[in-house]
């Protein structure tokens, strides 16, 4: 398996993991206000009533923006190969190595950090269309391209 297989499948497994941690807070939201219904009224029924629906919007929010990352993640894995930067590519520079994929920040792999950055970071936005041997300024530090896979 090559590192970015190995990067792939650590995002695929971070998108996952939260994928499932949101549907399962959902799920005990749900159970929450239906027992909630059947236990109370007035008042105070109504404003718990409302914090457990606010709730639900934005865990739902946060379902579907996971989801999202995870078509990006898929429609980067099937990217033809190119020297220029991509989503989808992995770029060693000498300041970091970054995957850019989805936004899942610092990866510990065979002893290298990697960053794994959604396309539209300032560190991607400055990469994209790069290629090896380019330079880049990112915070001030120039840097340069060593390799792009």
């Amino acid at each position: 398996m090559t590192t970015k297989d190995h990067l792939y499948s650590m995002c695929e497994e971070y998108v996952e993991s939260r994928i499932q941690r949101i549907q399962k807070s959902l799920k005990d939201l749900e159970e929450d206000m239906e027992s909630e219904g059947k236990n109370s009224a007035g008042d105070k029924y109504e404003t718990g009533r409302e914090m457990m629906s606010e709730e639900w919007n934005k865990l739902s929010n946060q379902l579907k923006e996971f989801k999202q990352q995870k078509d990006t993640l898929k429609l980067a894995k099937n990217r033809e190969a190119s020297k220029r930067i991509q989503l989808g590519c992995l770029v060693k520079t000498s300041a970091s190595n970054y995957f850019i994929s989805i936004p899942v920040g610092k990866m510990e792999l065979d002893k290298h950090t990697f960053y794994g950055v959604g396309a539209n970071s300032p560190v991607a936005r400055l990469l994209m269309g790069k290629t090896e041997g380019d330079d880049f300024e990112f915070n001030g530090i120039k840097n340069k391209i060593f390799t792009v896979d």
